[in-house]
């Protein structure tokens, strides 16, 4: 970690909410007048769409039924692991955009499926902010969880993550139902091994829990709302976190454990301008004392 200059790690799937996550440091940054730089983890897949099907291809022929986009093998994590070291070190790094669809395809001017060319991080940021799957992972070669100062992990109870991924993926990319039952099966055992264990070195996780029955995902004719939801934010260290503030600010939430606190689906975001900004301020002062006290 370096405290000159700090990074902030949001581990999770897209389906999981990540996207909103974003949003909600997206205005905090704007409010606070905060210059940050972003990085998605899809920047750091191994693999662009075309070569990626026929890795999968490749594997499966071989009897491997377990690779996917979540495996370890599947991304440039060491790669990860020396931006997230180059800017804690430095303030500096680089990144590219992975490119979904024809509207990414319009933005960036690259093929959907396919990558931009690398680009530096625009100079003088005052934090850097990665969302994605890897950035939490701790195993004996990569540690790309040493390097960031605060980590939040974004992750639906399982059923849910499924009915997301169904309706997701039949409705944006025309699979069957039959087809996204394959591609999560595949997926389970790097979700179980690469993308779990993150969420024991998150500092603070929100987990969306439904209040409607989830219990056949397959063949779920809705995604659950936020107001038919609740969150679970759960706290690494609760220390210095004032939850009696917090359950008379956000309304019908209260202390499960003696680290965790539930909220309302549609109160996610309120509570996490109010849990997340005093601590990106506190992240962010530091750094710039740091850097006049340097200079």
């Amino acid at each position: 970690m370096s405290e000159q200059h700090p990074i902030i790690s949001v581990v999770g799937s897209s389906g999981a909410g990540t996207s909103t996550v974003k949003h909600t440091f997206d205005q905090i940054f704007r409010r606070e007048g905060i210059k940050a730089v972003s990085i998605e983890g899809d920047a750091f897949h191994k693999f662009d769409r075309a070569s990626m099907k026929a890795e999968l291809q490749r594997r499966y022929d071989a009897g491997d039924r377990t690779f996917s986009h979540f495996s370890f093998e599947a991304n440039e994590l060491s790669e990860l692991e020396k931006v997230f070291a180059s800017y804690g070190a430095t303030g500096t790094g680089r990144t590219r955009h992975y490119v979904h669809d024809d509207e990414e395809a319009e933005r960036y001017g690259v093929p959907p499926g396919r990558f931009t060319e690398w680009e530096d991080f625009d100079k003088g940021s005052d934090i850097l902010l990665y969302e994605g799957l890897h950035g939490a992972v701790r195993t004996q070669d990569i540690r790309i969880a040493d390097h960031a100062d605060l980590k939040i992990g974004v992750v639906p109870v399982i059923n849910l993550e499924w009915i997301q991924k169904v309706h997701r993926d039949k409705a944006s990319r025309g699979y069957t139902a039959e087809a996204v039952t394959d591609v999560i099966l595949r997926r389970m055992h790097a979700y179980v091994h690469c993308i779990c264990p993150q969420f024991s070195e998150t500092d603070i996780n929100f987990q969306r829990v439904p209040v409607v029955d989830t219990s056949n995902p397959f063949i779920a004719r809705w995604i659950p709302t936020a107001g038919e939801s609740l969150v679970v934010i759960r706290f690494k260290n609760p220390r210095g976190i004032d939850f009696p503030y917090l359950v008379q600010m956000i309304r019908d939430s209260w202390m499960s454990r003696a680290n965790s606190i539930v909220v309302p689906g549609d109160k996610l975001d309120l509570a996490m301008q109010l849990i997340l900004t005093p601590m990106i301020l506190r992240l962010v002062d530091q750094s710039k004392r740091l850097k006049r006290a340097s200079s």
